[in-house]
């Protein structure tokens, strides 16, 4: 053991993508390991870890997380304010990810200063855990996804991206999301790079995942059979809304207050990714002919910024008025999907999303664009939580189909039914996500004691 450590508590240095859907788990799960005797560092760009400060500074100082600036190349088409995903030009996210891989000599650096007991790092560094194990560091993978989606594509991995022998034929891609998938280079380059399967190859005994075994438990046995490691639930770790999604939130929790119970769906599609014209007027033509209450976040990517107005169909605002909310940029996604006025969420299925109103006991109206979030949907309908909105055979969006699936879900007999069963997955998850996680914190004691004793 080094000499002026404390042996009761054990160091541990978090190391997350650089997105902000990888970003929020590993902050929770930092949140609650800072409260079970884990000292905390947590390592990313300057750029991020401003955004954890402004919007987190509370959490920080309650839970005594420390903030940790990797240091990545400079390149002159990559300035310091596109060293994270959120906003970043897509033209520019293989120069992120390769500015990322040459980052080693920083992380290796932070490694030797702060000489931590274990490493839980992402699905992007598996150098990360090689650095560890040169200064006999233990470290441990922390998949941010699903079970389903990472058995999915680790079995496509060792039998072609074209296979169809997938043991459980509830989860699949559709044709348009294949074709999709083989022109995302970033995808691509993931497979040729075998980046999740090395991050789960180099993973200390144990994997930790962000899921449930009340939600996937077939998906979680595969998993492990295919990596051949032990996986560890953590729960769903669901994130409190953030001080920019506050400031929306009196008007929005008044709106709902003089709404029905489950009478308004929730409509957002994430923080990174963002609609076409075409895709904003089909929903919008979907929400109005559906009849139905709705809260709808609209963003816009940086330098594209339009008005509300300008960015909905014409006369839109007015028509819906007495039963719609739009709202731009940010809202507080937790508080909406608590209140009992929110029937529905249409979503994009990120997983962030997904498990928080599966806690939440929402329903969701999948509405899935690429990478996870169709096999996600497709887990979602298997468990009778969610209803996917069908697109064209080029994966475009119909208003009758949106409009069809939110009546089905918010005022139709088979919506009652689903919103039952979300309800009942809820209950389950915040028995057994507590209980979960008190099992991955010893196992991760067990892995910090080792380290002390070398």
């Amino acid at each position: 053991m080094e000499e002026g450590k404390d042996p009761n508590i054990f160091r541990v240095l978090m190391f997350p993508w650089l997105a902000h859907g990888h970003i929020s788990p590993f902050l929770q799960l930092s949140k609650k390991l800072s409260q079970k005797n884990f000292q905390i560092y947590f390592c990313s760009t300057a750029i991020n870890l401003t955004f954890i400060k402004e919007n987190f500074a509370e959490d920080l100082s309650v839970h005594s997380i420390q903030l940790v600036e990797l240091q990545l190349p400079n390149i002159q088409e990559l300035p310091p304010h596109y060293q994270t995903t959120k906003d970043l030009p897509p033209h520019l996210m293989p120069t992120l990810m390769q500015s990322f891989q040459n980052a080693k000599s920083s992380f290796s650096n932070i490694i030797k200063t702060l000489s931590p007991d274990l490493v839980i790092y992402d699905l992007f560094q598996s150098w990360a855990p090689a650095l560890a194990a040169l200064n006999n560091i233990s470290s441990v993978h922390f998949v941010t996804s699903g079970a389903a989606n990472m058995s999915f594509f680790i079995h496509k991995h060792f039998h072609g991206i074209d296979d169809h022998s997938f043991p459980f034929s509830e989860i699949f891609q559709r044709d348009y999301e294949i074709k999709k998938m083989k022109a995302n280079k970033e995808f691509e380059g993931m497979l040729e790079k075998d980046f999740a399967f090395k991050c789960f190859d180099l993973s200390s005994e144990i994997v930790l995942i962000k899921s449930c075994r009340e939600v996937e438990e077939k998906y979680l046995d595969y998993l492990s059979f295919l990596c051949g490691k032990k996986l560890v639930t953590v729960g769903p770790l669901i994130q409190e809304s953030t001080q920019e999604e506050e400031n929306n939130y009196l008007d929005i929790i008044k709106f709902l207050n003089n709404k029905d119970q489950s009478s308004v769906v929730f409509v957002s599609f994430g923080s990174e990714y963002f609609l076409s014209k075409e895709e904003r007027e089909e929903i919008a033509f979907g929400l109005e002919l559906s009849n139905v209450n709705f809260i709808w976040v609209v963003r816009f990517p940086v330098g594209n910024e339009i008005s509300i107005e300008e960015a909905l169909p014409e006369g839109f605002l007015e028509r819906v008025k007495e039963r719609g909310m739009v709202v731009e940029g940010w809202a507080p996604q937790a508080k909406i999907l608590e209140h009992s006025s929110t029937g529905g969420f249409v979503s994009h299925c990120g997983w962030n999303s997904t498990m928080e109103s599966l806690y939440c006991g929402v329903p969701l109206i999948a509405m899935p664009r690429h990478l996870d979030q169709p096999i996600n949907a497709r887990l979602l309908v298997e468990l009778g939580v969610g209803i996917e909105v069908l697109r064209g055979d080029n994966g475009q969006i119909k208003r009758e189909e949106v409009a069809r699936v939110i009546r089905m879900v918010i005022l139709e007999t088979v919506g009652e039914e689903t919103r039952e069963k979300a309800r009942e997955l809820s209950r389950k998850l915040k028995i057994k996500g507590e209980e979960e996680l008190d099992e991955a914190m010893e196992e991760l004691r067990k892995l910090c004691s080792k380290n002390k004793l070398m």
